[in-house]
């Protein structure tokens, strides 16, 4: 009944939309802003009036729409890094017109953190956004060679990584599964190679990533803290090139070009460590002779221009992770696989020169298991998720002061938490453990970016979001004991029980001035998938389930106010923003809990959460000498009546002041340096409060949960690359040396700590002492890059 009514309001909003806004001869210029070198599209190009402040933007797919009163104008098209171009036309009818831009001789030079307008900080509604190219990524010191967009995020405020050179992060105050992490609007659910030290993204591959931490738009949902879309390049459709580079564990190699010229393109971009091929020789003969590691990741995409009306995009992800061992006597051997599987269909649509669409159709998987093999007796652990999903997507440019959209998408979930098969000889055993279940959820939304007046901007939508578990499923009755008494079977696509709600979403805008706002956002948001863990990190072994008849959907409010400030003809950006987290149906396991084969649910305890901090940010965009930094003041709680006593903790993740120092100097055309500087406060953590025997046996006492803090963390990074000057001028083949040092004054930052016994308590001379782990001393690394 809820949906029927939103849908009912739906259609009657996007009527009124559509009809208007039709006082007078109005006029619509639109169609696609590119780079002209290459063919791609440039999503957040501006198309401006000159000598007026009426204008647009390009949406995602780098298409525009402008409408206006007959007459005579002049249209400024732009895009940091690119050269400005003007289009002088009377607007006597509907215009379709796509302009290409010339990237900037030395775009290469520039480090920006968006590729916005000038004043996009001040002027749009955006708040807690963040956008990063992969040039400037690549221009950071990195771990090991290893260019990790990911990790680049946890250079901004409100961001944490997850542990000591991990791929993972947390945003004000949420856990790791509460960032939706997408790869061309495809869901990726376990981001981290190497258990996490490198995500599974490969800076070759990825056109853009844009993270939005604060007021989350109504388009995206699913998820409580962040978003995180990465768009993959297109391909170019003008001339076949080629790039890749030679690192310490990796390479890397990626093609792209016309399939067919201006209409057609391709790109493959492929990575795969050679961890295995190295560590060989040096293991050989000695109990790790028989192990090896190594993944790899492969990037596909093609799109095909049908018209100016309609195109298509094909794109996949491949990638996986494999560990293995075996025994000298080849008695003993285990294997474990893990990774993801992602593909995405686009159709892009014009139905006129106002309304885009997009619809896409997305299949996601993610697999884990662990093969071994011990003399005749075989065993088999697996688990996972998979989705298919369909999203529909509309932009409707009402006039220069509204920019609607509003869809819907569909997710089919399968959930497989854990599922453990064997054999010896000619016995098979497969027990019935899987406890697979599966669910819908869906989505709808409106949403409309409303320019009130120069000063006011509004951006306003509802959500509405909805999941139901389906059958097949068995629920099982338990007595106080926790043993089965009754069971309720459920058939095939039959319901088992759902949740829904409206998320409203609000921001508000107010500038006086060309270089003063103040923002405020109001958000809500529902999650019902959840990655339940008891590790600081997240690990393949991890597990994501659905929210059933015992597991709620979480649910939170976010409040966000910020002032906004740009400096010296928007050379510098500045942002401070304050911001607080409601959290409810928060899941942990229980006290005492040990893996087992049962159904996880029987060991979750549910509980609520807040977060609050200061964020502070200044950004020095232009010159050779570029950065920015970013401080964090945050608080960040948990309260589950069955932990703690009740009594509310900090989270793992809290961490009280975080400082992130970036700067980058460009030298001149052969040299760019760049450094890094961390700081933050030591992670939360729970250790024995005292040692006692019983009955011989050494017993730790704990205290309340989270109640010590480890040695603070704090590291240097520095990198400089080198670009020769090729020896014939001419020449297309180019090429660079990234040198960097990780951790330069090799900190010895805690990564857990122990506790070692030495002695004997029957003779006295028992000692206890606690031992800290630490991970990464100084690590200095080389990388070839070319480009062709």
């Amino acid at each position: 009944m809820q949906i029927r009514r939103l849908s009912s309001s739906l259609i009657v909003l996007v009527l009124l939309c559509l009809c208007g806004i039709a006082q007078g001869q109005r006029y619509t210029l639109s169609g696609y802003v590119k780079d002209s070198s290459s063919g791609e599209s440039l999503p957040g190009a501006n198309v401006q009036i000159l000598g007026t402040t009426t204008g647009t933007q390009t949406n995602n797919y780098g298409f525009y729409s402008i409408t206006l009163p007959a007459g005579d104008y002049t249209f400024i098209y732009s895009f940091l890094g690119y050269e400005g171009k003007a289009l002088t036309l009377p607007l006597k009818g509907n215009v379709s017109y796509n302009m290409d831009l010339l990237p900037h001789l030395y775009q290469a030079k520039e480090v920006v953190i968006t590729g916005k307008r000038k004043d996009e900080n001040v002027k749009s509604t955006d708040m807690g956004r963040i956008e990063m190219t992969s040039l400037q990524v690549k221009k950071l010191p990195s771990l090991m060679g290893e260019v990790d967009v990911l990790k680049a995020l946890q250079l901004m405020p409100g961001v944490q990584a997850a542990g000591e050179g991990n791929a993972g992060f947390y945003v004000r105050g949420g856990g790791p599964d509460q960032n939706l992490i997408l790869l061309d609007e495809a869901p990726v659910y376990n981001t981290g190679h190497l258990f996490g030290f490198f995500s599974v993204f490969n800076a070759d591959a990825i056109k853009n990533t844009t993270l939005i931490k604060g007021g989350m738009p109504a388009n995206y949902g699913g998820r409580l803290s962040s978003v995180v879309d990465i768009s993959m390049k297109e391909g170019n459709n003008k001339t076949f090139q080629g790039e890749g580079g030679l690192g310490l564990i990796s390479s890397r190699l990626s093609l792209q070009g016309p399939l067919k010229k201006d209409k057609a393109s391709f790109i493959i971009s492929g990575r795969r460590t050679y961890i295995d091929l190295l560590t060989k020789p040096f293991i050989n003969g000695t109990s790790y002779s028989g192990s090896g590691y190594y993944f790899y990741d492969l990037n596909m995409k093609m799109n095909y221009t049908f018209s100016d009306k309609d195109r298509i995009f094909l794109s996949g992800y491949l990638g996986q992770d494999v560990f293995t061992f075996s025994s000298q006597d080849k008695r003993f051997n285990v294997k474990i696989p893990w990774g993801n599987t992602t593909a995405t269909l686009r159709w892009n649509h014009v139905f006129s020169t106002k309304l885009f669409a997009n619809t896409s159709l997305i299949y996601n998987d993610y697999k884990f298991q662990f093969n071994a093999l011990q003399n005749n007796f075989t065993i088999r652990l697996s688990s996972g998720i998979s989705d298919a999903n369909a999203k529909l997507d509309f932009d409707y440019y009402a006039s220069p002061k509204h920019h609607i959209k509003f869809g819907g998408n569909y997710i089919y979930h399968a959930f497989t938490p854990s599922t453990v098969s064997g054999g010896q000889d000619t016995t098979k055993f497969s027990p019935d453990n899987a406890f697979k279940k599966y669910a819908h959820e869906v989505g709808l939304y409106l949403m409309d970016d409303w320019e009130i007046s120069p000063s006011f901007q509004l951006n306003a939508g509802i959500r509405y979001s909805g999941f139901m578990q389906i059958g097949p499923y068995t629920r099982y009755t338990l007595d106080e004991n926790g043993h089965k008494t009754d069971s309720t079977v459920y058939g095939r696509w039959k319901r088992v029980v759902g949740y829904g709600g409206f998320e409203p979403r609000v921001i508000l805008r107010y500038a006086w001035n060309d270089k003063n706002s103040l923002k405020a956002s109001v958000t809500r948001n529902y999650q019902f998938v959840h990655l339940v863990t008891n590790a600081g990190t997240s690990l393949p072994t991890d597990v994501w389930v659905p929210s059933t008849y015992l597991v709620k959907p979480q649910l939170s409010w976010q409040y966000s106010f910020g002032y906004f400030r740009n400096f010296k003809d928007n050379a510098y950006e500045a942002s401070a923003e304050v911001y607080y987290k409601d959290m409810q149906n928060q899941i942990e396991y229980r006290e005492g809990y040990t893996p087992s084969l049962d159904d996880l649910e029987k060991d979750f305890v549910f509980g609520k959460g807040q977060a609050y901090g200061l964020e502070l940010f200044i950004n020095k965009k232009r010159g050779k000498f570029t950065g920015w930094i970013g401080y964090t003041l945050a608080w960040t709680w948990r309260q589950f009546p069955l932990l703690n006593s009740g009594k509310q903790y900090p989270a793992k993740y809290d961490r009280r002041h975080d400082l992130v120092v970036v700067s980058t100097f460009d030298a001149n055309k052969h040299w760019s340096f760049s450094g890094v500087f961390i700081f933050g406060t030591g992670n939360a953590t729970t250790f024995p409060e005292n040692f006692y025997f019983i009955e011989g046996t050494l017993i730790q006492g704990y205290g309340n949960i989270n109640s010590y803090r480890m040695a603070s963390y704090n590291r240097l990074d520095l990198s400089a690359i080198y670009t020769p000057t090729p020896k014939r001028p001419n020449r297309r083949f180019k090429s660079s040396w990234a040198f960097s040092i990780y951790n330069v004054y090799s900190r010895k930052n805690p990564y857990f700590i122990y506790f070692d016994q030495q002695g004997s308590p029957l003779d006295g001379s028992l000692n206890v002492r606690a031992r800290q782990v630490s991970l990464f001393p100084i690590i200095p690394s080389v990388t070839y890059n070319f480009k062709f």
